[in-house]
């Protein structure tokens, strides 16, 4: 098969050439564009899910949705121990400038904006220093301006959410890593959106992040549950794994036997990055069209390895020695899991931390500086108390296969 043609892609981020499984989240969107475009009342999105599923991919296409409507968007990637003032600044006006309205129009938000960007608290003062927010209009004091997070973006969203039902347009910000964002910056955004939905505003925030991220939000305003609708982002099910690697080959004058088909669904379980990586893979191996069961069987140990450095080693070398050998211990309480149940189970469930520890042979209280880490790292997630999971699919494999 020709390496030129191979139509498939497994880059982070990047949009494959058949974006399957997501046609409601695409529909829904674009009924909450509608809606809120003519004053209805809608919920924020936050859509949560573990690496690897597509939440990057899915965001970036809603983006493009809100961009296709006319409507002012900003992209934000949060980051631990980053606030969220300069980032958010920085697409904010972007969103703002998307909007086209005359200077005049924009000169007392975009003063407002800078106002709020150029507000750091004391962590920030040597970021305030070197950084200006290439905003070209005068600050407006007294207004995005206290040094409280949350006063001041409740101030300037509902100023920015004011300027865009003046256009008759909307504002959408697209948040990534939704989970790694600071207490008070959650705190800040729950309590924005609130007040922005109170009013009535074109103003839309639509945020991305590992399973545990309702739970993030929950607890910082009790009232989150409420604000935003949660959309789950799986592993795709079978129809939309197929056509995510037959419709990509049909373009490109090839295909997949119904064997094929399997053999691709068993080796990714649906995952979308790992559609995309073994079909790229199988596409290399193949000598010619249709792609075979037996080609399948060839590329599978070469994509394993592809991802055992890309995908899982990378993520692996971040962890000290400690925090491997509680992964490692995680991984084996996960095997016994699965070797518990009546099918194959779920290889990416949670499992007790009480567990893991046992099978260290140490006390749960003196495990909490690794597991802590490994959740800082966004390694592991925990959506429920007393229990831990792998962020990256077939994690816990990958480790017993390293250990083999």
């Amino acid at each position: 098969m020709d390496p030129v043609r191979n139509p498939y892609a497994p880059g982070a981020g990047q949009r494959p050439p058949e974006l399957a499984g997501r046609d409601s989240e695409l529909e829904a969107f674009e009924v909450l564009l509608t809606r809120v475009g003519r004053g209805r009342p809608e919920r924020s999105i936050v859509l949560t899910g573990l690496r690897g599923v597509g939440k990057t991919v899915l965001l970036n296409t809603l983006r493009s949705q809100a961009v296709r409507r006319g409507w002012g968007t900003g992209k934000v990637e949060a980051r631990p121990g980053q606030s969220l003032r300069r980032p958010l600044a920085a697409g904010l006006h972007l969103a703002v400038r998307e909007l086209g309205a005359p200077a005049s129009e924009t000169e007392h938000v975009l003063g407002v904006l800078k106002s709020f960007a150029l507000r750091h608290n004391d962590a920030d003062a040597k970021v305030r220093d070197r950084w200006q927010p290439g905003i070209d209009a005068p600050v407006v004091p007294g207004r995005a301006d206290s040094g409280d997070i949350e006063i001041d973006l409740v101030e300037l969203l509902v100023d920015i959410g004011g300027l865009a039902g003046d256009c008759g347009k909307g504002v959408a910000v697209f948040l990534d890593e939704m989970q790694d964002l600071g207490t008070d910056d959650v705190s800040a955004l729950c309590a924005a959106a609130h007040e922005i939905s109170q009013a009535g505003l074109p103003f839309v925030v639509v945020g991305a992040g590992l399973p545990h991220l309702p739970a993030v939000l929950s607890a910082s305003k009790s009232y989150s549950e409420r604000l935003f609708r949660y959309v789950g982002i799986g592993r795709l099910a079978r129809e939309a794994a197929d056509r995510a690697l037959a419709a990509p080959a049909k373009e490109e004058d090839a295909e997949f036997t119904p064997d094929a088909l399997d053999a691709m669904y068993e080796a990714t379980a649906g995952y979308p990055y790992f559609v995309q990586e073994y079909g790229k893979t199988v596409w290399d191996v193949a000598t010619t069209s249709p792609i075979t069961a037996d080609d399948v069987r060839v590329a599978v140990p070469r994509a394993e390895s592809e991802l055992a450095v890309g995908f899982f080693g990378s993520r692996y070398e971040r962890a000290t020695p400690g925090e491997r050998e509680y992964l490692r211990a995680m991984a084996d309480v996960l095997a016994e899991v699965e070797q518990a149940h009546d099918g194959p189970g779920d290889p990416d469930e949670a499992v007790p931390t009480a567990a893991v520890a046992a099978a260290l042979g140490r006390k749960p209280q003196s495990l909490s500086p690794a597991r802590d880490a490994l959740l800082k790292k966004g390694l592991v997630y925990s959506a429920e108390r007393g229990l831990i999971a792998f962020s990256v699919p077939h994690f816990g494999r990958y480790l017993r296969r390293q250990d083999a």
